[in-house]
């Protein structure tokens, strides 16, 4: 792919985050969650803060003074920092957090209060008395999963990837046989693991659910044991994770020939899917494109047996926002990646998922994974 250095695209982020924090009215943020702190430096290692400065410009023009955006790490990540982070200054102590407080500015600094304990509060409130004079802790909500809920170029690039693995992986399994009478669901989801891992990906992106015959009616069924069998649905979710980048994917395949009430459930499924894709659209809230799908297999009789939401984000995180469900606020926008997951449950008896990782258009929802949505009968 071509496109900006990937330090550019980080200062880019961060100069959109200077955005919010004006608008919030913040002169700085204190980033400790570090899924945010990769998506806005490109570290990836355990233990990180970042202070980002509200009025800095990160001018690298030959005379500009050093930027007031700070980087903190521990001694175990000075080479790799310095490799992952070579665009700000890095300031290597601990803890992070209060070594970079007292670096602040003052006025009203941020910090992320999903991810700062109540012990950790008071680590900070102890260090800011030792700050500059008018510093003020405020905490904040999402600031930076806001930024990252519409992803750039290159991000889409690594999910696009991340798809393409899990669909090779997919394939090369079927194709081989791996899903046959007699394997058991954990020796099929070790398999397609492996598999994905082969094909690049550096980890599933979660445990992958290899779910045969009743226990197919469970939505997030962990592999046991369970010895695939003749006429058994197969749901299989899982999804590999590319730079960082995660897909999600669901199939649901048959063993031998598929009964009746199996064709006529699948069928259902597949036309919610195809009304939740039709419907995931820039403007449209989570909740409608929720509903669109709902309401084919409500219309059907079995809405209470599509007991989850829609979709959700993908990401850096497998979950994050925006929310595709009955209560979500969340507002589609232009290059949001989403799934599309309807399902429909019968206990005792199996269910179908399928599931697709896409992304919003201007012209509608283009999507990246690409394994055929058709009923597969092995």
């Amino acid at each position: 792919m071509t496109g900006p250095e990937p330090a550019a695209e980080m200062r880019a982020r961060r100069t959109r985050l200077r955005a919010l924090l004006e608008s919030a009215g913040l002169d700085a943020l204190l980033v400790t969650d570090l899924v945010n702190i990769r998506y806005l430096t490109g570290f990836t290692g355990s233990n990180a803060a970042l202070l980002v400065v509200a009025d800095d410009c990160e001018d690298h023009d030959e005379g500009a003074s050093e930027p007031r955006t700070r980087f903190c790490t521990d001694g175990r990540y000075t080479t790799q920092s310095a490799a992952e982070v070579p665009d700000l200054p890095r300031l290597i102590g601990r803890p992070c957090d209060r070594a970079l407080i007292a670096l602040a500015p003052g006025g009203a600094i941020g910090f992320e209060a999903r991810s700062v304990s109540v012990a950790d509060h008071a680590g900070l409130v102890h260090a800011a008395g030792d700050a500059p004079a008018g510093l003020e802790l405020t905490a904040t909500l999402d600031l930076v999963e806001q930024l990252r809920a519409v992803k750039d170029a290159a991000e889409i690039d690594a999910l696009r990837r991340a798809c393409e693995v899990a669909d090779r992986a997919l394939a090369e399994l079927v194709e081989a046989g791996g899903i046959r009478i007699g394997r058991t669901e954990r020796q099929v989801s070790l398999d397609l693991d492996q598999r994905m891992r082969v094909l690049g990906a550096s980890d599933p992106s979660f445990e992958t659910i290899v779910a045969a015959g009743p226990n197919s009616a469970i939505p997030h069924h962990r592999p046991t044991a369970a010895v695939l069998a003749r006429g058994d649905f197969v749901k299989l979710d899982f999804g590999a994770t590319v730079d960082g980048y995660h897909s999600d994917m669901t199939r649901t395949l048959v063993l031998g020939s598929p009964a009746d009430w199996q064709r006529d459930l699948y069928r259902l499924v597949h036309a919610a899917q195809t009304a939740g894709r039709a419907a995931a659209l820039v403007g449209a809230t989570g909740a409608a494109v929720d509903a669109a799908a709902r309401d084919v297999i409500t219309d059907a009789g079995r809405g209470q047996e599509f007991s989850h939401g829609l979709g959700h984000g993908v990401g850096l995180q497998v979950h994050e926002a925006p929310s595709l469900a009955r209560e979500s606020a969340s507002t589609m926008a232009q290059d949001m990646c989403v799934t599309v997951e309807p399902g429909v449950y019968l206990p005792g008896r199996g269910g179908v998922r399928i599931e697709d990782c896409g992304v919003i258009r201007r012209d509608g929802y283009q999507v990246l994974t690409l394994t055929s949505r058709e009923l597969c009968v092995l």
